[in-house]
């Protein structure tokens, strides 16, 4: 089964070599899809066989899937799937390089997967930097000034934070002399967390999580993803805010992991409420005024990164459940979203809120899936966001963080206002042109209706598992074990 671990890592760059030399075609751009669904059907393998014959190494040791990393995984491939083929577009520009774009799609999810697959913390930084190059050429890959602007700040801040990470991993590093030869894996830092040094463990973790949270978008480093998210293309857009932000959020969980078990939870929940709730605020303060649809998405995300910093700071299984299960939902919707404004940017040939009105009248295609989207984000139910985001609130009350969550509940309200008002104004809001609001849309063609198929697969899975997640317990369980039970 040790096979499983390579197909992520390999299937994407041959893909991405086959997109470079075929680079004009547009059947390319299918390549990263399959890559995506191949990754999905792998991680669910891997969580299989993870749950009932326990973790898979290759190399020595250097790569290693155990329950945790199986369902990042999972997560990557799922939200990949929806990202990519929805974000598919009809009709290509054969002057574009289209095999390029496709390229940079595979070698982002071969990243990711290295990502979550190495046992190293060093190796897992590099492919997180690699995604960094990779996603930075994707961002502005549309080509103008805001893409070229947002593609550079994204370059400079993901830079700091990933060198802030590495200054840590150096340091965690240091800590572990006592162990007999200083390691960064994690498994010999968690089995070896008592003979740490305290001083440099504290110093260097704090670097590290300090350093992860800018690529996990979480305020106070949080100034690259509006702009990022707002200038890439929808499919890239998707993938960032779905499948990056969670692998950057994965790093922390493991560097949090080696923290609690030689330092105790006091550090770590003071830096991840802090930053919880820091992205709450910025959220909430921003949301209310927005005037960018994409950008409102983005600021979502951020709010989102809050949530599961707070659910990490809480601890225990049912925090650290529910936001694992909160990846998998939140990458679904969000994706999904971003895909879906994607296109409302090509119907309407505006970013802007106010140049959008009326979506059901006049695009239910459009409108429909958006409007749910917005109550799956919101945290409605029958969403498994509601149920996930009601879990992290009663274990940080548990946990004895009472006050953080009344103040992040606040803050959730009027961010919960803020979006709300924005995309009801665009769904329902009445269209200033009375002649436009008469006006309908021909039926979607085949290939139109073929694209609508991962969005409603994506927002028909976040609303059932919410009530039919006992499949998921197992490896959900098995997950947290994995983080040396999220004391």
């Amino acid at each position: 089964m040790a096979i499983l671990i390579w197909i992520p890592l390999i299937l994407p760059l041959l893909l991405a070599t086959v997109s470079i030399l075929q680079r004009s075609r547009s059947w390319t751009l299918w390549l990263p899809v399959s890559a995506a669904v191949v990754l999905l059907f792998v991680g669910v393998g891997l969580v299989l066989a993870v749950t009932a014959g326990g973790p898979l190494t290759a190399v020595g040791g250097l790569l290693r899937v155990d329950a945790l990393s199986a369902w990042m995984l999972s997560v990557v491939g799922a939200v990949a799937v929806v990202a990519l083929w929805g974000g598919i577009p009809h009709r290509t520009d054969r002057n574009r390089n289209i095999g390029s774009f496709a390229s940079l799609l595979c070698l982002f999810l071969a990243a990711m997967s290295l990502a979550v697959v190495a046992d190293n913390l060093g190796l897992m930084w590099v492919a997180i930097e690699l995604t960094t190059i990779t996603t930075a050429f994707l961002v502005g890959s549309r080509g103008g000034r805001g893409a070229l602007e947002a593609a550079w700040k994204y370059v400079v801040l993901g830079s700091v934070g990933v060198a802030i990470a590495f200054l840590g991993l150096v340091l965690l590093s240091a800590a572990s002399r006592g162990t007999g030869e200083p390691s960064l894996s994690w498994v010999v830092l968690l089995a070896h967390a008592g003979t740490l040094d305290p001083a440099l463990t504290r110093a260097g973790a704090a670097l590290a999580v300090l350093g992860f949270a800018t690529k996990a978008g979480l305020a106070p480093t949080h100034s690259w993803l509006p702009d990022a998210h707002s200038q890439a293309p929808a499919t890239v857009s998707g993938l960032m805010s779905g499948v990056l932000l969670s692998v950057a959020f994965y790093a922390i969980l493991r560097v949090q992991a080696i923290t609690d078990a030689a330092l105790g939870p006091e550090l770590m929940r003071v830096l991840l409420t802090t930053a919880g709730l820091l992205s709450l605020a910025v959220t909430a303060g921003l949301v209310i005024t927005q005037k960018d649809f994409k950008r409102l998405l983005a600021y979502s995300s951020i709010e989102h990164m809050g949530l599961l910093a707070l659910g990490a700071a809480a601890g225990g299984p049912l925090a650290i459940a529910a936001v694992l299960l909160h990846m998998l939902g939140h990458g679904l919707v969000k994706s999904s979203m971003f895909v879906l404004a994607g296109r409302i940017l090509g119907y309407t040939g505006s970013h802007d809120i106010a140049d959008v009105r009326n979506l059901l009248r006049r695009r239910p295609d459009l409108g429909g899936p958006f409007l749910l989207g917005t109550a799956a984000l919101l945290g409605f139910p029958p969403f498994v966001t509601f149920f996930t985001e009601v879990a992290i609130i009663i274990a940080g009350f548990q946990r004895g963080l009472g006050w953080q969550m009344v103040v992040a509940c606040g803050l959730l309200l009027v961010v919960f206002a803020g979006i709300a008002r924005n995309v009801l104004a665009m769904t329902v809001g009445a269209e200033p042109d009375p002649d436009a609001a008469r006006t309908s849309h021909a039926p979607l063609d085949l290939p139109a209706r073929f694209r609508q198929i991962p969005i409603a697969i994506a927002l028909g899975v976040s609303a059932v598992i919410g009530f039919a997640a006992w499949p998921l317990a197992a490896p959900l369980l098995a997950a947290v074990t994995a983080l040396g039970g999220a004391r």
